[in-house]
């Protein structure tokens, strides 16, 4: 690795003549040919895994898109740097009816298109490199505060807060009232040493914490997400970010579900939920969705549950834009294992698993629409399936269906309430960044 400046001496640039020592190395071409590519689709029979859509007169009258966006503030360059990262997440609701009525005027009325910013937005700085809060020892510990307590803080306009929604779903309140529930945490936040820490519903605090019997500190029940595996005090807590958008994302998701079961279990058969991510939850994250398995499982029995996760990149996306051409309009590519170990993913199929089983919730399909709009889509199921048919996916058509006519021009296949919820919640590079970076440095150098 060649070395940077900070001072008045040159930058040393990378060798240019290097390469050579690799290109003539044996061992290098000997590893160079132990390497798999999943082989392109041209010629590919996928004739066996294709539905046709079937358009279903299906009960949904409300879309409820969820996504949220973050961007990294430095707030010194010079050495010792420091950096935190500002999120913003939002739901963004609005009525099918008013799209529609919408797409059949001549000229748009801002006032209805006003109808279709319906959002709440909620936002975190975390302090993620160089910096910690004034009342913790540590960046692990600001960072593990930080996000208990803007969990505990926030309520999306309802009574209860996210904090309270995260123990709803770990100790499935929603099946019974009982406080028997628990959680095995596979690491104790105060140490590896310490080994795992059962949370014990019983044992749970007012506050949604527990005492640690080991070293008598307090364990969040937001620790449950693990982030405190990845944060270093030499390298920080860059490397959470993506999880934390991943676990707040689902979080506004269930705090909706919640609360309309609270409210009127009845009118969830009229909504379409949205993500702007596959139904899976990822990495230290990951055992969170044998809970939402669960879920699923009680909410399709109980009442009706319709969830899209819309993917906009990566390879199931990539591999779809090989698949235009040859894929009929209005149909469905239901993807099992074979299909994705053979031509998308280069892991090896486990022939008693189904493909990440250990993360997802839900089955992917390629759908291809009357109008030819292609579409990644994850969708919650009751149980996965190595060989997912088309009756193993709740509410396939009906979901479908309704994707379809969220269509807009936006952006490359994209639908109108992701690219909404997406442009009123993301943080740009520039100017969001240059902004929020002053508005912070003049907030904290104030003191």
């Amino acid at each position: 690795m060649s070395y940077s400046s900070f001072g008045a001496k040159p930058y040393e640039r990378a060798s240019k003549s290097s390469h050579h020592h690799i290109i003539n190395d044996p061992s290098v071409k000997e590893a160079l040919n132990k390497l798999y590519i999943p082989p392109r689709v041209e010629g590919v029979g996928i004739e066996d895994l294709l539905v046709k859509h079937k358009p279903l007169q299906a009960s949904i009258q409300h879309i409820v898109a969820i996504d949220g966006g973050y961007t990294e503030v430095p707030l010194r360059d010079s050495y010792p740097s420091a950096k935190l990262h500002f999120f913003q997440f939002g739901a963004l609701h609005f009525k099918l009816e008013d799209l529609e009525a919408l797409s059949l005027t001549k000229h748009i009325d801002p006032e209805d298109m006003q109808k279709l910013k319906n959002i709440d937005r909620i936002k975190l700085p975390l302090g993620t490199y160089g910096t910690r809060r004034q009342d913790c020892a540590s960046l692990c510990d600001s960072v593990r505060k930080t996000l208990f307590e803007f969990l505990a803080k926030e309520t999306l306009g309802e009574e209860d807060s996210l904090l309270e929604t995260l123990a709803w779903f770990t100790f499935k309140k929603y099946k019974n009232n009982s406080n028997e529930g628990s959680w095995v945490l596979a690491s104790n936040p105060h140490g590896r040493d310490y080994g795992n820490f059962e949370l014990r519903e019983k044992e749970m605090n007012n506050d949604y914490s527990f005492r640690c019997s080991t070293t008598g500190k307090d364990i969040y029940l937001s620790d449950i997400f693990r982030l405190h595996e990845l944060i270093s005090e030499d390298a920080g807590a860059g490397g959470i970010v993506g999880y934390v958008a991943g676990l707040v994302e689902h979080l506004l998701l269930l705090h909706v579900i919640r609360h309309l079961i609270k409210k009127n279990p009845g009118a969830l058969k009229y909504v379409l939920f949205i993500i702007d991510r596959p139904t899976g939850w990822f990495g230290v994250t990951a055992r969170m969705h044998s809970l939402m398995l669960e879920l699923n499982e009680w909410l399709f029995d109980k009442y009706s549950f319709f969830l899209a996760g819309l993917e906009k990149s990566g390879a199931f996306v990539e591999h779809a834009a090989d698949l235009q051409r040859s894929m009929p309009n209005s149909s469905i590519l239901l993807l099992n294992d074979k299909y994705i170990y053979s031509y998308i993913s280069p892991g090896q199929e486990n022939p008693n698993s189904p493909y990440a089983s250990t993360s997802y919730y839900g089955h992917k399909v390629i759908f291809k629409t009357a109008h030819g709009q292609m579409y990644v889509v994850s969708l919650p199921v009751k149980k996965l399936s190595k060989n997912p048919k088309e009756e193993d996916i709740p509410n396939l058509h009906s979901v479908l269906g309704c994707i379809e006519k969220l269509h807009c021009d936006m952006y490359e296949n994209a639908l109108l309430p992701v690219a909404l919820a997406n442009k009123l919640v993301s943080l740009s590079a520039h100017p969001s960044s240059n902004i929020l970076r002053t508005f912070s440095k003049d907030i904290i150098t104030s003191r």
